[in-house]
């Protein structure tokens, strides 16, 4: 019998493609000759290749039409055997039905954010489960993975983890816990001074020194009210 192979829609953000990491663990598990074609937003493609979950990593941008039709293309010349939205937006679930994929798993409209997306989905999952996770790991199962979620490790090249090395340990830096304030929706974010009373209490119960991740534009989230240093 020929391994499957499965279309795996996850286009973005962040927190959510780390969320969907453990039920694309699961399929590898199950299958592990499978190829797993993950299509994401080019964005998230170094995110998607350091689980090295995926066969294969297609990048498309849902805001450019010849892009759409460019992924579309491509799923249309594969024979999948099914395509999983973890998404469940209208954007991520027609891409494998204009593709064409004969089986589409995604999620019920009890579960589902989007109005009526569900319809173009050949098996519509009802979740049982609370966490975002275990709802992933409820679609792989329906794909005929053996359990929901398996463990997950990323892989990150030799050549950053040098230079991170490096620059902790310029800093004293050897046992740490690492905060990310931001995030795509600002409404969601903890203000800055949690963050330090939280550092506070990381110290002092574990003596583990914080370090904070944070990009360009988020530098109001990491500064410090009172004096305004980072």
């Amino acid at each position: 019998m020929p391994e499957p192979r499965f279309l795996v829609v996850r286009l973005g953000s962040l927190g959510d493609i780390v969320h969907t990491f453990p039920a694309v663990a699961a399929l590898r598990d199950s299958f592990p000759h499978a190829e797993i074609v993950w299509v994401t937003h080019p964005r998230w493609k170094e995110l998607v290749e350091s689980s090295q979950l995926a066969t294969d990593i297609w990048e498309t941008e849902t805001r450019s039409y010849h892009s759409l039709r460019e992924v579309i293309r491509r799923i249309r010349k594969r024979n999948f055997t099914a395509a999983i939205d973890y998404q469940g937006l209208w954007k991520s679930a027609a891409l494998p039905f204009f593709g064409g994929v004969s089986r589409r798993i995604g999620f019920s409209s009890q579960t589902i954010r989007e109005f009526g997306v569900p319809v173009l989905y050949t098996d519509r999952v009802r979740c049982a489960q609370a966490h975002i996770v275990d709802q992933n790991g409820e679609l792989s199962r329906r794909a005929g993975a053996r359990n929901g979620v398996a463990p997950i490790a990323l892989a990150v090249p030799s050549i950053q983890e040098v230079f991170v090395l490096q620059l902790l340990r310029g800093f004293a830096i050897e046992q740490y816990v690492v905060l990310s304030p931001a995030g795509g929706w600002r409404s969601k974010c903890w203000p800055p001074e949690r963050y330090g009373a939280l550092c506070q209490k990381i110290r002092g119960a574990l003596g583990l020194r914080c370090v904070v991740n944070y990009g360009p534009g988020e530098e109001d989230l990491v500064r410090c009210p009172q004096s305004g240093q980072r």
